[in-house]
């Protein structure tokens, strides 16, 4: 069994998933929650429901974003202190990825989160899952095709990209913000889904490879996966310090 935890929005998805995909529990906290007070509470009350020890879990799984900075880091910083402590494996999938993987299979989608305001993360994704369970999209597989690199870009861009694209379908939290706003710059209303609207925990631990065993290193190299400098690191009042590489931390493609 194993407990995947996903912070790249305002709202965390957490859940206890079986090994072979089937899903225990789910749980959703949003706002006004702030993820940093209610999560180690939602941890251990989820555990002890289905009288399930930390110590008899396989692993971890983490969604590595992008998405939230700060949310990203309270995430990651849990899961990586619990897989530290118990000397368990922590793997980390793609947020983006998990909206493909609930999402409608066979179609090309575009995956988005927001980044600040006018612009906004996007992967290009095919869920390859064969059949959708319950009627909500979640595939019975656990297999999404990257089309290319995940990228940021404008509202306006996207709009183009999908205005190019009619058969492409777009999800994800970057929807709530700027649905009304890619609507009047002409994106049919029929590419833009409701749902997934945040990505799940449960997609996480069914993309996830979880090693058979525990790597201190492997955990200690896990990093969020930073697109873009945050906004503190690109404000000109604020130069990077002499000799540190600004955007060192970045996903290298």
């Amino acid at each position: 069994m194993r407990l995947s935890l996903d912070t790249s929005t305002l709202s965390c998805s957490l859940a206890l998933v079986a090994r072979d995909g089937s899903v225990v529990e789910e749980v959703v906290l949003g706002p006004p929650h702030r993820q940093s007070d209610v999560l180690p509470s939602a941890i251990e009350e989820l555990l002890a429901r289905h009288r399930v020890a930390l110590s008899s879990l396989d692993g971890f799984v983490v969604g590595l974003g992008p998405g939230s900075f700060t949310g990203l880091r309270i995430g990651l910083a849990t899961l990586k202190g619990l897989a530290y402590a118990l000397e368990k494996p922590l793997v980390g999938v793609s947020s983006l990825a998990a909206l493909a993987l609930d999402s409608p299979a066979g179609v090309e989608l575009f995956t988005c989160a927001v980044v600040k305001k006018g612009e906004l993360y996007l992967g290009r994704y095919v869920n390859d899952s064969l059949a959708p369970i319950g009627g909500e999209g979640r595939g019975e597989g656990k297999s999404v095709q990257l089309l290319s690199a995940e990228t940021w870009l404008t509202v306006e861009a996207f709009a183009e990209l999908l205005k190019q694209t009619p058969a492409a379908r777009a999800v994800g939290p970057a929807l709530i913000d700027y649905r009304s706003r890619l609507l009047a710059l002409g994106v049919p209303e029929a590419q833009l889904l409701a749902h997934p609207s945040i990505s799940s925990a449960v997609a996480l631990a069914r993309l996830a490879a979880l090693p058979a065993t525990y790597r201190k290193q492997d955990v200690f190299a896990l990093e969020p996966h930073y697109l873009r400098g945050s906004g503190a690191e690109e404000n000109p009042k604020f130069p990077p310090l002499p000799g540190v590489e600004p955007k060192a931390r970045l996903k290298e493609e």
